[in-house]
């Protein structure tokens, strides 16, 4: 089980789709989330009179779209994005440093990193002009850097801004597969379309193994479920989901937050996971599996 975070939100209008402050009990960053209308109430604030890096969300012919900078003073920076954007960006974080410790060099160089993280992830398109490049930092100061960066990651989704977090799992060893042979496997499989997928539960998640069988294509008649229909898109560009004749193979471990959504990116279709994934070896389905963990707790407690 992972270390445990303490984010604190404030909803400085009492509503969260408003302006948002996050922050972290023992980390120095500072978090200010704003949707455009409110953009000169947001530039007002003392964060955006920092150093700091900013993203700006939004969606062009390209989809979901996002443009990753930096600024000594941030609130002059985004007024020249006011004025000289092409796209319609409609939302802004700020990312800037309490203790006010950020210098350009440290600012530049959170500003590559979080550019090559979502290059990675692939879930946004960047309309950046160019890849911003890493300032050169001291050994000292990169470790800093990236601690700072680690917590960042964990912050941002509280915000609802997850398109740096990678889903993808590297494989267990051998000698962490002994260690954890209790370890709790699924099993989904679909004869008609040769669906044939293996999962297990880690951290709170639906890990879905390397070598599991899915659908290659959505069916145009699929036309709800867009979101899973972009995700499986997505896993097809990036390499996770390989196609091999009319199927597509998962080249690596993959993350999913429910049993429902591993299953429709594997049955190309909306699916009940809690139904479809069965306990590896049985006809016990999750949701069932689940229901004897609960009353097991009950019987203990």
């Amino acid at each position: 089980m992972g270390k445990g975070l303490s984010v604190t939100l404030h909803f400085v209008d009492g509503k969260p789709d408003q302006i948002v402050t996050a922050t972290e009990f023992n980390w120095q960053g500072r978090i200010l989330k704003a949707p455009r209308i409110r953009l000169d109430d947001a530039l007002k604030r003392p964060e955006a009179s920092k150093p700091g890096v900013y993203i700006l969300l939004g969606e062009t012919d390209d989809g979901l779209s996002a443009y990753i900078g930096e600024s000594e003073e941030i609130k002059t920076r985004l007024g020249q994005h006011v004025r000289d954007d092409k796209w319609d960006w409609n939302e802004v974080i700020i990312i800037t440093s309490s203790a006010d410790n950020l210098h350009k060099a440290h600012i530049k160089y959170l500003e590559a990193r979080l550019y090559e993280l979502a290059s990675k992830t692939n879930k946004h398109h960047l309309t950046n002009g160019q890849k911003p490049t890493r300032s050169q930092l001291s050994e000292a100061e990169t470790s800093n850097m990236e601690g700072f960066l680690e917590i960042l990651k964990m912050v941002l989704p509280a915000v609802q801004v997850d398109m740096f977090e990678d889903k993808a799992r590297p494989s267990a060893s051998a000698a962490s597969k002994r260690e954890n042979e209790d370890v709790v496997r699924f099993e989904l499989t679909t004869p008609k379309n040769g669906v044939e997928a293996i999962a297990e539960l880690k951290d709170g998640e639906i890990v879905v193994l390397k070598g599991s069988v899915g659908r290659k294509d959505w069916p145009r008649t699929q036309g709800r479920n867009q979101g899973y229909r972009a995700m499986h898109r997505d896993l097809l560009e990036r390499g996770i989901l390989e196609p091999v004749g009319e199927n597509a193979r998962f080249t690596e471990n993959y993350a999913f937050s429910s049993p429902s959504a591993a299953a429709a990116i594997l049955n190309g279709r909306a699916a009940n996971g809690r139904v479809e994934w069965k306990l590896k070896g049985s006809n016990t389905t999750y949701a069932q599996w689940e229901a004897d963990q609960l009353k097991q707790l009950d019987s203990q407690s």
